[in-house]
């Protein structure tokens, strides 16, 4: 996994590199700046005219280096240096000395900003403040900040867009950037949709910070790449067979919502489970042994909603909620489930709608259960937030008191652990925001949880796989045209595809 250090780390881990890797922080900061421009060349050809809107410590510093390697490849560039309340760093002015030598175009800007100051550069980049920011920005650099953000120019922050703070609610003006090159490792502001308009696309440059300072730091946030959900997925032998998979129960489906049933069924079977059977109201009997035959149907006494417990004997986990409808005989026959299955389910749509509308369910949830809320549902079990931190941080107390795996989708959907730990998930893409995609994930985890997973591995792998099979399957459907149904399609490409790497 890859660590997500809050700023206080990150500055620790600066100056443990410096002192351990036997290196002067001015170099460290020369290589840091080699990276940025490393990635800046290839995504900006030297016909941009380049302004560079420094701050007087680290980050400042930072910009200057930059513009220096940049006009010694041919760029046009200007200096802007904000001379605010912050002290110049020594790195800093050694970086002034420099530029000034290099003969590099340099405004100081003290007491205002004109707002057609950067209108003549194509790109501008932003080095005025750097993550261990900690307050709002206010005066000067609150105005140019402002007067960047007015402008047409494409805008690239250095390692976190001037006014965000890297794990702290943060209020406006903050650079609205296209681009965020971050230095080794990502903030935790940049997973939190709040404030992706701030970040835009952001990625990593490696700058040589001290692997074994990384490695025994501690964090309660993760990163999910590649490497982990292939570390996860199990292998299998020779002489198995399909009791060795499981046996899954998928409670799913009411009238005119069926779809969601059958969805949920096909990703539970490409998730590789053993066997599945599939509890549905009697009008949807037909459809899902058409649909889905591969699974067996239990078929419940009313015609169009789930109305009664099934036989809950001999399963290894029960998948429960997409398009179940909120009957008052749902209800009952919700919490006689709860009541009597006490292996870990997997929780969704009205499965999750049915426990905030009837909270005394909750304590009845399995321990080791996974429930995958959309940002909507999780705000009618936990309340409304004031920022995306404090979401966050419901998320986590609800991962505790069920001590269960809470898992609430979108970008980067994060994975709550009952420990406090969260882990964001990296695949996946705006294609996949349409209706489905919800009951897709939910067979996902049911499968794997029927497969011996633990919780924590199922909702790693499963958000990964998920994430993962629509990115390939946008490569041939496109964003626009991406349906749930591509999702699963694309579930064995995704599965070929960890194995390959």
């Amino acid at each position: 996994m890859l660590k997500i250090l809050p700023a206080k780390q990150i500055k620790d881990l600066d100056a443990y590199t410096i002192e351990h890797g036997s290196i002067a922080s001015i170099d460290l900061m020369e290589r840091a700046c080699r990276a940025f421009v490393n990635w800046f060349v290839e995504h900006f050809d030297d016909r941009r005219t380049i302004g560079i809107v420094c701050g007087t410590g680290n980050n400042g510093g930072d910009g200057l280096g930059i513009a220096r390697m940049l006009k010694g490849l041919g760029y046009s560039v200007k200096v802007w240096v904000v001379k605010g309340s912050v002290l110049e760093s020594i790195d800093f002015k050694i970086n002034l000395d420099r530029a000034r030598k290099d003969k590099i175009e340099i405004v100081e800007l003290v007491h205002e900003s004109d707002e057609r100051l950067f209108g003549d550069r194509h790109v501008l980049i932003d080095a005025v403040f750097g993550s261990g920011l900690t307050r709002p920005a206010e005066g000067i650099y609150a105005k140019v900040i402002t007067c960047i953000n007015k402008m047409e120019a494409q805008r690239v922050a250095i390692d976190i867009p001037s006014g965000l703070m890297a794990d702290s609610p943060s209020t406006d003006p903050v650079v609205k950037a296209d681009y965020t090159v971050s230095f080794q490792l990502p903030k935790l502001s940049f997973f939190l949709p709040q404030y992706h308009s701030f970040v835009g696309e952001w990625t990593l440059v490696d700058i040589g910070l001290n692997k074994d300072f990384i490695k025994g730091a501690e964090t309660s946030h993760f990163y999910i790449t590649q490497k982990d959900p292939r570390k996860i997925l199990k292998r299998r032998s020779k002489f198995d067979h399909k009791g060795d998979y499981g046996h899954a129960l998928l409670i799913a489906g009411s009238f005119g919502k069926m779809g969601a049933a059958i969805l949920a069924s096909r990703a539970a079977l490409r998730s590789g489970l053993g066997l599945l059977t599939v509890h549905i109201p009697r009008c949807g009997y037909s459809i899902l042994q058409t649909c889905v035959p591969e699974a067996m149907v239990s078929v419940d006494k009313h015609e169009e909603f789930l109305s009664r417990e099934p036989g809950l004997d001999n399963y290894s986990t029960i998948g429960i909620g997409p398009g179940l409808g909120m009957s008052t005989e749902t209800v009952k026959a919700y919490r006689n489930i709860l009541q009597n299955f006490r292996k870990p389910m997997v929780i969704d749509a009205d499965g999750l709608n049915i426990l905030a509308e009837n909270r005394e369910l909750l304590h009845l949830i399995p321990e080791g259960s996974i429930l995958t809320p959309h940002p909507k549902e999780f705000e009618r079990l936990v309340g409304k937030w004031q920022n995306d931190f404090e979401r966050l941080e419901k998320q986590k107390q609800l991962a505790a008191q069920l001590k269960s795996v809470i898992v609430v989708k979108g970008a980067y959907s994060s994975v709550a652990s009952p420990d406090g730990k969260v882990y964001f998930n990296s695949t996946g893409n705006p294609g996949m925001a349409t209706g489905g995609t919800g009951d897709v994930l939910t067979g996902i985890l049911t499968g794997l949880m029927a497969q011996h997973y633990d919780p924590l591995q199922a909702a790693q792998l499963g958000v990964y796989l998920h994430g993962l099979a629509g990115d390939l399957a946008i490569s041939e459907k496109g964003m626009n045209s991406l349906i749930a149904s591509d999702i699963i399609d694309y579930l064995a490409s995704a599965f070929l595809r960890l194995h390959r790497e």
